[in-house]
């Protein structure tokens, strides 16, 4: 599909039973997972259950059989994609609403809802057990082995909402399956002696318009009257007991079948594709299988002549046209015969004496009936190869698939299909939206142009078409859409008819694959060309792998030089006029290396491509980190700007709070020295008046008596502030007192200390005099001795060797090493002094530090007292060890000066020698 942009289709056929709807659901689940990715393929795959459950049933032959037909149109994005679906139904077997075969079942959804649904919901829609409803019991079959139809009624509401079917549309589809099995139960009572009858108003008929939304005597008339206009009067006519029991299953069939097309019709809602189309699909065709029973009726006649229209579509793209083109292209074929069955199809179709022409002009006469019906067929058809006439009301057509057996039995009324203006009206009146729904879906087809005559009678204004002439429509539509499309033929074999697995029956799977035309296409397979391509489209596809550049570039040569180039024989292909045609396989080789190919180009594409948006994206990256700093750094300066304001204005809050509290303090000290101030300035007063008043005389008193009196109160309490002054003056001096003990305790403690650090100092100075003075006796010693040495080295060289000779081996040791004691004893003299002086320094330093921190000079935390203790005994710990390693090392220069005598003398003697024996 992407790579030719032509729409595909896959057609799945064969029998019925032989596994078409599970190859269906295996296609689909392949393509979802194709393209899957934008969640719609979901909503595909959960279509299956639903659509198996209103439209499958079990059969004779099969167990899941499909009864209609359904093409699944799946389109695609340009990126290959799902987009979207639709879905197409074809003849949905309404018959088996109300009539089943013994060892057969109703469509799947009846027994699903009566075993899985919920009590609340059983309550509601008041529903019985499978085998309490007629539609249901006329077969006695009411389960399948190994399945589980409650299970199956769960997956069913799961599928219902993932194709978002609302809650209440759901209760409302419910409503209407169980409004179509009540309404099998209703029954009818004969009211005259004309039969005519009326249903009964028992529990059916209250279920049933309950369920569907409308009054018990309206449905009750729908049942048993038909209106009809003649001319301008409106006739009623009652109904006889074969009438209503038609009349009664024709709305069930009726409501069963707009409820199927109302599902599709939501199912497509929720899978269209709306602005996402593109115009590339593939469509999957289901459609039922060849049908052959003991009895065949209406069902299986419109089955086969759709698979008869099939396998001409097949017949024409895998013979005809390949043929064809073959022959057109100017190929060396020798041509492949075939059964055609184009001559069933013009028994068919063939107008005005085919089968579906006569059917339907026998519909529209009043007076029709199958019977006559049969007879017509056998009077025009009877020349016809394909047609042979049987007894009574039966004829045979010779199919593809071998030769089918039709009972005309219910041909006329199933084709007709009606269902008369009093149901319509009857559902266009209910509460519930669904009828309504129905009800004008019908009306609108009513309206559509009438092709062919009317049926006069019976008042059939609801159905304009047959329905014969309506899926023969829509079978020229599939056939156009397909003919639009690439065709896949699937085609089901299927291996016995007892559906038991592991078993093959040769003579059925043989005829199968003769009818089918399998071995015919196997054939032309194998003689043909299968793959081919234009010379154009060769080219252009497989041009850029040429390895030379050819000289005519017109694309028959690029195409013969492709062909060289990669060595196919030439029996393998053929060159055609307009095309190349090859073999099986023959094409996997080309398609091979151009796959490779282009694999390598992408790759370097994605690397070139990789590179360059690494390049972009450093270069963004950097972009954003610049202006990311940019807004960073406005916005913290910003925050900053806040913060130093917020900062301040906190400073000028604290400035104006502590200002404040230290004007209250201020004041409160002020107001209280006032205070004080006035109580001893007027004591002092008071003692200062009370001894003038001693002075004065005593008239001055009398006459003042009471001025003292009246004042005598104000001086008691004057007095008595007094008396509290002085005592907290008494406690203040008292205070001061005490302080000023400790100070001089201070004082005199500090005067000490001074006295112990100077009388320590002075001692540590004498000793370091002391030390210095023998340090430098020593280091003068050493220095002569050494200078001695050097200088009658000079001079006693040769008498050295010499006594060196005369002496022996016991005085080489002692004059060859005399000079490396001294050097040792100066090295460990001059350690000593620069041990002296560091210590020296280190104790002075610490010394005047104590000193400044118990002065006041420096803050530190620490007890002066207990360090200085230390630092003594540091000191004193030092100078014993110092003053023992200086002994020792007295008494070890003390044995080199006596070691060197002992030698000096030895050579003194060795001279005196020498120079008597001169002498003599």
């Amino acid at each position: 599909m992407i790579r030719d942009e032509v729409n595909q289709s896959i057609i799945i056929s064969g029998e019925s039973g032989a596994g078409k709807t599970e190859t269906a659901k295996i296609a689909m689940q392949y393509l979802a997972a194709l393209g899957g990715g934008s969640g719609i393929e979901y909503e595909i795959l959960k279509t299956n259950p639903i659509l198996e459950a209103f439209g499958n049933a079990k059969t004779l032959r099969n167990d899941n059989s499909s009864r209609f037909g359904k093409l699944i149109e799946i389109h695609f994005s340009e990126t290959g994609k799902i987009s979207g679906a639709k879905i197409q139904t074809f003849l949905l077997e309404k018959s088996r609403v109300v009539q089943c075969a013994e060892g057969e079942r109703s469509y799947h959804i009846f027994y699903q809802l009566c075993a899985g649904a919920p009590r609340a919901l059983r309550e509601k829609l008041n529903l019985m057990d499978v085998d309490e409803y007629k539609y249901l019991k006329q077969s006695n079959c009411y389960s399948i082995a190994g399945v589980d139809d409650a299970e199956q009624f769960r997956i069913v509401k799961e599928a219902l909402d993932v194709v978002h079917v609302s809650k209440e549309d759901q209760e409302s589809v419910f409503a209407m399956l169980a409004a179509v099995l009540w309404l099998g139960n209703v029954s009818f009572t004969i009211i005259d002696n004309e039969n005519h009858v009326e249903a009964v108003a028992d529990e059916s008929l209250i279920n049933v318009a309950k369920l569907i939304g409308c009054d018990n005597a309206e449905l009750n008339l729908a049942l048993s009257i038909r209106k009809m206009r003649v001319g301008n009067d409106n006739i009623v006519q009652k109904l006889t007991l074969s009438q209503a029991i038609d009349t009664r299953d024709a709305l069930a069939k009726s409501i069963y079948a707009c409820l199927f097309e109302w599902l599709v019709e939501q199912i497509n809602k929720s899978l269209a594709v709306g602005k996402r189309r593109t115009g590339r699909s593939i469509s999957i065709l289901d459609i039922y299988g060849f049908e052959s029973f003991d009895r065949n009726s209406f069902e299986q006649f419109c089955i086969n002549y759709a698979n008869e229209r099939l396998q001409q579509h097949f017949n024409r793209h895998l013979f005809k046209l390949e043929q064809e083109e073959y022959i057109q292209d100017g190929i060396d074929w020798a041509k492949v015969d075939f059964d055609d069955n184009q001559d069933c199809l013009n028994l068919f179709e063939k107008k005005p004496l085919g089968l579906l022409s006569l059917l339907d002009e026998e519909s529209t006469f009043p007076n029709g009936s199958d019977f006559t019906f049969a007879n017509k067929l056998k009077q025009h058809l009877n020349s016809n190869p394909c047609f042979r006439g049987e007894r009574e009301k039966a004829f045979t057509v010779s199919h593809f698939a071998g030769e089918v057996t039709y009972d005309t039995t219910g041909f006329l009324e199933k084709n007709r299909d009606l269902l008369h203006l009093d149901s319509i009206q009857l559902l266009s009146s209910c509460s519930c939206h669904l009828p309504q729904t129905f009800a004008s879906n019908m009306l609108n087809q009513s309206e559509k142009p009438v092709v062919g005559p009317l049926h006069k009678a019976g008042g059939a204004d609801s159905q304009k078409l047959s329905v014969a002439t309506k899926f023969k429509g829509q079978l020229f539509q599939l056939m156009q859409r397909l003919e639009s499309t690439t065709p896949h033929f699937i085609r089901c074999i299927k291996p016995n008819n007892s559906q038991s697995p592991g078993s093959y029956e040769q003579g059925l799977v043989l005829q199968q694959l003769r009818c089918c035309g399998v071995l015919e296409v196997v054939r032309i397979s194998r003689s043909g060309f299968p793959t081919r391509m234009s010379h154009q489209k060769f080219a252009r596809r497989y041009g850029f792998l040429l390895l030379e550049n050819v000289a005519s570039q017109d694309p028959l040569s690029v195409s013969v030089a492709i062909l060289h180039q990669f060595n196919i024989l030439p029996e393998m292909y053929q060159v055609g006029y307009t095309k190349l045609f090859f073999r099986t396989g023959q094409i996997g080789v080309l398609e091979d290396t151009r796959n490779h190919t282009l694999h390598g180009i992408l790759r370097v594409q994605s690397c070139f491509r990789g590179h360059q948006a690494r390049c972009y994206f450093k270069e963004l990256q950097r972009g954003i980190a610049t202006l990311q700093s940019f807004v960073k750094g406005e916005k913290t300066r910003k925050e900053y700007a806040v913060l130093l304001q917020r900062h301040r204005a906190a400073v000028v809050i604290q400035k104006q709070i502590k200002s404040r509290n230290a004007r209250k303090k201020f004041k409160n000290i002020s107001h209280a020295s006032i205070v004080i101030q006035s109580v001893i300035r007027g004591w002092l007063v008071r003692r200062c008046s009370g001894d003038i008043g001693l002075l004065t005389s005593g008239g001055c008193k009398a006459n003042e008596s009471d001025e003292v009196l009246v004042k005598s109160s104000f001086l008691a309490e004057l007095q008595r502030r007094v008396l509290k002054a002085e005592a907290a003056l008494r406690e203040k001096e008292e205070e001061n007192d005490i302080l000023h003990q400790r100070l001089q305790q201070y004082e005199s403690r500090w005067s000490e200390y001074e006295l112990k650090m100077k009388s320590m100092e002075e001692v540590w100075q004498k000793q370091m005099r002391s030390l210095q003075s023998s340090l430098s006796i020593a280091k003068k010693s050493l220095a002569v001795d050494e200078s001695e040495r050097n200088s009658d080295a000079s001079v006693n060289a040769s008498d050295d060797r010499e006594y060196s000779w005369d002496t022996g081996s016991n005085h080489k040791g002692p004059e060859s090493n005399g000079l490396r004691p001294m050097s040792a004893g100066l090295s460990v003299i001059s350690r000593l002094a620069e041990e002296f002086e560091q210590r020296s320094q280190v104790f002075g330093d610490d010394a005047k530090f104590l000193v400044e921190v118990k002065s006041g000079q420096v803050e530190a935390s620490l007890n002066p007292d207990r360090e200085l203790r230390r630092l003594k005994q540091m000191f004193e710990t030092w100078k014993k060890d110092y003053a023992s390693r200086l002994r020792e090392t007295k008494v070890i220069l003390n044995k080199l000066g006596n070691e060197e005598g002992a030698l000096d003398r030895v050579k003194k003697k060795w001279w005196g020698r020498r120079n008597s024996s001169r002498y003599n």
